[in-house]
């Protein structure tokens, strides 16, 4: 004879930043909450990131800093659990920290004091943890959502998807959270890989030999636009600047690159005043890792000195390296995403309470949700938002 199903208020799926997040908060409103997770320990996104001190939030957290089908929807989370609200939690608890760079704040110690805080507030609302617990089937009947478990039941009114997206699967991720959607009638965003390294092939494989080499770019695509250092690859192109702009390439599309973001126009036709016996490659030389600036000169083909290369020659090479342009083939997919793009649609979500509009009780939260951030800290601020928001309707 099988056991009596447990009672819960509120059955929160997934024990990373989103899910602990809305569990402690929701349990601390004196709701009865059951946490359940697949894997053996608790934050494991949280862990690993920041470099094992966790960026934490980002002061400069935004809803257009979000890429999202529908760009308006995290506005309402965002405004009401801010950096700040969290930054006081952090401060409650005693937690060291620093801004890096851009807003980014980490902690100065480790990422397991924010994982540590989050399980001290669920403990402070009550909250049972269950991990390395396989979920093995939910359903929903009489206005009651069942979790099946480590064989056990449990029932509650209310049910919250916090699993995450497929990306870093080495950690457990996966894609159970647009499962779960689909079966409760809610669409998915099409998931792709982003903050994510790109790949090159057929005449850009010609910097594979630059592999190691880092310089500051800014990478654009469309509108999109930012500054920050480019690395080159075995396999193509990553460092921060590629991984902003992966989030909003497409395959087939092109990215460019600006070399030289500090040079103004005519900067070479003025170093051909200056200095005219130099060659493109000592000018190029003079701002960047020479390796790379060997490359970009042998790929302009300007030999000779500055003083016998005509200005428009010059203007074009300055051209060519403000937005350098290079096709991808592709991504490193999933394994090497920090997050995923896509996920549960908005469109069948509140913004103001993360419930899903056509089944009560049903909420998505956290990165599950067609809701991702620039890198920098702000996809964990979405997940505290966005948990923090689903709790106080639970």
């Amino acid at each position: 004879m099988s056991a009596a199903p447990e009672t819960y208020d509120a059955i929160v799926l997934g024990a990373g930043g989103a899910g602990l997040m809305c569990a402690a908060m929701a349990g601390q409103r004196d709701r009865r909450v059951l946490v359940i997770d697949h894997a053996d320990q608790p934050g494991k996104k949280i862990l690993i990131s920041g470099g094992g001190r966790c960026n934490f939030t980002n002061i400069h957290t935004a809803p257009d800093r979000y890429l999202s089908a529908n760009p308006h929807f995290a506005k309402s989370a965002l405004g009401r659990y801010t950096p700040q609200d969290f930054l006081a939690l952090v401060e409650r608890h005693g937690i060291a920290w620093h801004e890096k760079t851009l807003g980014q704040l980490f902690c100065d110690q480790s990422a397991r004091q924010i994982v540590a805080m989050l399980l001290a507030e669920c403990e402070a609302g009550g909250v049972a943890i269950r991990l390395g617990h396989a979920i093995t089937a939910v359903t929903h009947a009489d206005g009651r959502y069942s979790v099946t478990h480590g064989g056990r039941t449990a029932t509650a009114p209310a049910l919250v998807i916090a699993t995450g997206g497929p990306s870093i699967p080495k950690i457990g991720a996966t894609a159970f959270a647009y499962d779960l959607a689909r079966q409760f009638g809610l669409k998915v965003v099409e998931p792709r890989p982003a903050l994510v390294p790109l790949t090159l092939g057929g005449e850009d494989l010609l910097f594979r030999s630059l592999s190691g080499v880092s310089t500051e770019v800014v990478a654009c695509h469309g509108k999109a636009a930012f500054r920050e250092a480019a690395l080159l690859t075995h396999r193509g192109l990553s460092g921060p600047a590629i991984l902003q702009i992966s989030s909003y390439w497409r395959h087939g599309d092109a990215i460019a690159l600006d070399f030289l973001p500090d040079q103004a126009p005519g900067w070479l036709t003025e170093a051909k005043r200056g200095k005219p016996r130099a060659t493109l490659t000592q000018s190029l030389r003079g701002h960047l890792p020479d390796r790379l600036a060997d490359a970009l000169a042998e790929r302009l083909a300007l030999p000779g000195d500055l003083g016998n290369i005509p200005d428009r020659k010059l203007q074009d090479a300055e051209r060519r390296l403000s937005a350098w342009s290079f096709t991808p083939n592709g991504t490193e997919g999933f394994a090497k995403a920090e997050v995923t793009i896509g996920g549960i649609s908005t469109v069948g979500l509140s913004s103001q309470t993360m419930e899903a509009r056509h089944l009560p009780g049903l909420y998505a939260i956290g990165e599950a949700v067609d809701v991702t951030g620039w890198l920098g800290g702000y996809n964990f601020q979405w997940a505290w938002a966005s948990g923090w928001v689903a709790a106080q309707f639970l």
